[in-house]
């Protein structure tokens, strides 16, 4: 039985996870991973609650990084190796990275040169593979879009028509921001349209994240065939990296009003959390985060929401 949680206890700002929330998601999930036959791992860009690392690992397959200390985040507080892509690697992090990684993605033909005969001499079971831009995407907002024209994420089409170089074993993609499985059947055909000639030449195929399979009315059944029909005309193994699906409504941010400004009578609460800070997206994308208990309103009852940062920016109406 869940149990309400007491809110009014906290005295400081928190996030609070609903472990059975998290749970229920990753079991989902987990279904998907067991009937499709893929692999799935968890992006940390989307939950990166490092003391849930030992829960997700019981129904996932790892997770990704994008960074030195991601890498090491999962390395050590997951206990695996990691699947990392970098948008570009440094001579600092390289060999720190490829210590800790069973897969490594690069964005560039040129970066994968650079580090090629490291690879070979040092890191013999490393899997590499490129990334590559379909060129197509269901995604709205330009920020979240890596195709995007003009992109620097991914290997365009025209770069690889004479093959994969020596040593490449995977292609990897990342197009969507908590989509459904009909945008990823549309992203997929644009794939196969300028990738197909290489896919025999793999073993692994990477689809990214933005799989928000945990939302509701996500059509799941769909979501499987579409990947069971992708493997078997192929004949590779599938991974795919959700981030936000799997910590997609299980927590709160819980905050305190801690003063009120009037300023030309355009009154806010000031609260003890950053919008910068706490909720990037909020600002970045942007979005309004659903606040409990509150109603759309009109002067005089109407309120912005402050953050506690020094950036002027740092609120939301």
């Amino acid at each position: 039985m869940a149990v309400t949680p007491d809110y009014q206890s906290l005295t400081r700002a928190a996030y609070v996870l609903h472990e059975e929330k998290l749970i229920s998601n990753l079991k989902l999930i987990n279904s998907v991973k067991e009937e499709a036959g893929i692999s799935i791992i968890l992006a940390l860009k989307g939950f990166a609650m490092w003391k849930m690392f030992p829960l997700v690992g019981q129904y996932l397959d790892g997770a990704t990084a994008s960074s030195l200390f991601e890498a090491r985040l999962i390395h050590e507080e997951m206990g695996c190796k990691a699947h990392t892509y970098c948008a570009a690697y440094t001579d600092s992090d390289f060999d720190q990275i490829a210590a800790i990684s069973h897969h490594m993605v690069f964005n560039s033909v040129g970066q994968y040169l650079r580090f090629k005969d490291k690879i070979k001499a040092n890191y013999p079971n490393l899997s590499c593979g490129l990334r590559v831009n379909p060129g197509f995407s269901k995604v709205e907002v330009d920020m979240y879009n890596p195709t995007a024209p003009g992109s620097r994420l991914g290997i365009d089409a025209s770069h690889l028509r004479n093959g994969l170089p020596e040593g490449i074993q995977g292609l990897h993609f990342h197009a969507l921001c908590e989509n459904n499985s009909y945008d990823l059947e549309e992203t997929l055909a644009a794939f196969e349209d300028k990738y197909s000639h290489l896919l025999p030449h793999v073993k692994w195929v990477n689809m990214g994240g933005g799989h928000l399979m945990t939302r509701t009315g996500y059509d799941i059944s769909h979501l499987i065939s579409i990947l069971k029909r992708f493997k078997e005309k192929y004949q590779v193994e599938i991974i795919l990296e959700p981030g936000s699906a799997i910590a997609w409504q299980t927590g709160d941010l819980v905050a305190h009003v801690v003063d009120i400004v009037d300023n030309h009578g355009i009154k806010t609460l000031m609260t003890d959390v950053s919008f910068t800070a706490h909720m990037p997206d909020t600002l970045e994308m942007p979005y309004r985060p659903v606040i409990s208990g509150t109603v759309e309103a009109v002067t005089p009852y109407r309120f912005r929401i402050g953050g506690t940062s020094c950036l002027s920016g740092d609120f939301m109406y």
